[in-house]
């Protein structure tokens, strides 16, 4: 009886001790992962080169093309323009790489561009196991197919049976082939690794159509000997939202090019544009006054300047500023779901605030 209650007591001590020793110990032992943070992001590499490594497609008009002065133009040549604008109030400090569609990927992954602006669908294998970080859509189109006139092609039905010249390692190449395949149909696909040469092929009559993004067939058509003779047909076979990305894992840099991107709408939304941006210097909206930098810290508290979107319209402008500089006057294409919210599109921006 007396061991036994010996024991109790010796086990209770024992109890006592090991309660006590746990509430001296460190309340957070589990090993921690280590965050980028502005002073290890891509954010602070690409400031402290002073300038911006951009990769883009560089073949497409409208989108990013380079002349033969080895000048770069286009909506997303603009998105890149709009950061480096946004980190050094110079929308020239850009280098650009034109990647193919095979090399686009591994150039964000390796490093070798700080950002991917490439006419570049936002899909969830992409987004996840490809390991990119997509930020707001720029342009929401859909696949499309352009025929001669002269072919009579005016469905997949007609293509039956019939070549298609498609790019490899793409969207188009995959949503043709699932289409065709619903509708039970067969067809003989040709497959290119460069843009150009899809349509040389095309215009050389080596294929009966030629399928890609709608913005980019009717770009094309544009340059092409008789464009009239030409038709892009009245319809759409996928969704296909395009985005600027970065690397996934790196928080500062995608919150960077992510509010650069939505600065362009927001900016449109407010009514401000290159044009007269200065007028809003003494406004008394506090909403604009956040959003330009007037007052608050929105742009410092993430590693930019805090008159970052100023920097952007100033220099580049706002979405819809850039949208018909290189899309809506050149090739007459309408916004259609690129409007804003509040005229019945999809472009939205959350609130700066």
């Amino acid at each position: 009886m007396f061991k036994n209650k010996g024991n109790f007591l010796l086990l209770t001590l024992l109890i006592l001790v090991t309660a006590l020793t746990a509430c001296t110990q460190p309340t957070n032992t589990t090993k921690t992962e280590t965050k980028p943070t502005a002073t290890n992001s891509r954010l602070d590499t690409v400031k402290t080169r002073g300038k911006l490594i951009c990769g883009v497609n560089g073949q497409l008009p409208g989108f990013s093309f380079v002349d033969q002065n080895g000048q770069y133009s286009g909506m997303d040549v603009d998105i890149c323009k709009a950061v480096a604008a946004a980190l050094f109030d110079d929308p020239t400090k850009v280098e650009y790489r034109n990647l193919s569609a095979q090399e686009r990927f591994t150039a964000v992954q390796s490093g070798e561009v700080d950002l991917l602006a490439r006419n570049t669908t936002w899909t969830i294998s992409r987004d996840t196991s490809v390991g990119m970080e997509f930020a707001p859509t720029t342009f929401y189109d859909g696949q499309g197919i352009m025929a001669t006139k002269a072919s009579g092609v005016k469905s997949l039905d007609d293509l039956s049976n019939k070549s298609v010249c498609v790019q490899s390692g793409t969207t188009t190449e995959l949503n043709l082939t699932d289409q065709m395949r619903k509708l039970g149909l067969s067809y003989i696909p040709v497959v290119f690794d460069d843009a150009d040469a899809i349509y040389a092929a095309y215009q050389e009559g080596r294929c009966d159509a030629a399928t890609s993004d709608r913005s980019q067939l009717v770009a094309r058509r544009a340059i092409l000997p008789n464009p009239g003779d030409h038709v892009v047909l009245d319809m759409v076979l996928s969704k296909e939202p395009l985005a600027p990305m970065v690397v996934n894992g790196d928080s500062p840099w995608f919150d960077t090019v992510k509010w650069v991107t939505f600065s362009l709408i927001q900016a449109e939304e407010f009514g401000i544009n290159s044009k007269n941006l200065a007028t809003f210097t003494n406004t008394e909206d506090p909403s604009i006054r956040r959003f330009l930098g007037l007052e608050g810290q929105l742009g410092t508290d993430m590693g930019l300047p805090n008159d970052f979107t100023a920097r952007i319209i100033k220099h580049v402008g706002n979405y819809g500023e850039i949208y018909d500089r290189n899309i809506g006057k050149p090739f007459q294409l309408e916004r259609g779901p690129n409007k804003l919210w509040t005229e019945g599109g999809l472009l939205y921006s959350p609130p700066f605030r």
